[in-house]
């Protein structure tokens, strides 16, 4: 599904929806690439209606056992060039939880929250029940958080915890570094409204165990985030959430890193507030 420990997030720059940095990435003991149980995981994030980086999650641990504002393009139209140059505008300026919040209430403010909420969805702190909570409240509507906690928490059982190599609290194993970010490519507003809207992200995921030991090494994924937004209480908070695989580029010849290389890589960079 979906995962990340954006949500610890460092202070990321001010630059536009189409701002990546990534830590490059033994596929560790030769473990399999993914395998056929593929599906049968995926059915399980369909299952709890639980659209977070846990659809990659999952994948990961069974494997081998209309016109619109501000820069969206109609159907079939042209994408056109503001479609994925930077704004130059800051963001934000707060944080609450590590997250920034306090996006404007325009369709790049749309944008920039979609982004950074992806992130913050997407990364380590949804493996753990408290900061998963926190998450939750912050970022959805109150309704639906209260709509998705229980079968969040049902999702994120210790017998799925186990299979990603994770304790019943979430962490990793001794001298082992579990991996889960979302590092959005681009953004594109669907629909907008002063009080809703409807922004896609397109990402490359990042998920897995790095460690000596490891059987399941970091990989990658492609995906597309679409989230629908409500303008509430004097941010964007999100009502419902969708995701769909792709479109994924063609694999590039990079060799892959050792598991140390990306402990250590996963260490020293942070991420970025990600802005239109």
């Amino acid at each position: 599904m979906s995962p990340g420990d954006e949500q610890g997030y460092t202070d990321y720059g001010d630059t536009g929806q189409t701002r990546t940095r990534l830590p490059e990435g033994d596929p560790y003991g030769g473990a399999p690439r993914r395998g056929t149980r593929r599906s049968s995981s995926r059915s399980l994030v369909t299952v709890v209606g639980v659209v977070v980086l846990l659809i990659a999650a999952i994948a990961f641990a069974n494997r081998g056992d209309d016109s619109s504002a501000d820069g969206s393009t109609a159907k079939g139209s042209k994408p056109q060039t503001s479609s994925t140059a930077p704004s130059g505008t800051r963001p934000v300026e707060t944080k609450s939880s590590g997250v920034p919040t306090g996006f404007a209430r325009t369709a790049q403010g749309a944008q920039s929250a979609a982004s950074n909420y992806a992130v913050a969805l997407g990364s380590t702190s949804m493996f753990k029940k408290d900061s998963r909570h926190t998450l939750l409240e912050l970022l959805y509507t109150s309704e639906a958080a209260a709509r998705l906690q229980g079968p969040m928490d049902q999702a994120y059982s210790a017998e799925f915890l186990a299979k990603m190599g994770l304790d019943t609290a979430g962490n990793p194993p001794n001298g082992s570094t579990f991996v889960s970010r979302v590092v959005p490519a681009g953004t594109t507003v669907q629909q907008y409204t002063d009080n809703s809207a409807k922004v896609a992200v397109w990402y490359v995921g990042l998920i897995g165990m790095a460690g000596d030991t490891s059987t399941d090494p970091v990989t990658s994924s492609w995906k597309t985030w679409t989230f629908d937004l409500q303008w509430s209480d004097g941010d964007w908070k999100i009502a419902s959430d969708t995701q769909k695989d792709g479109p994924a580029p063609v694999p590039g010849d990079d060799k892959a890193a050792t598991s140390a290389e990306i402990s250590k890589a996963t260490e020293e960079y942070g991420g970025f507030t990600y802005a239109r």
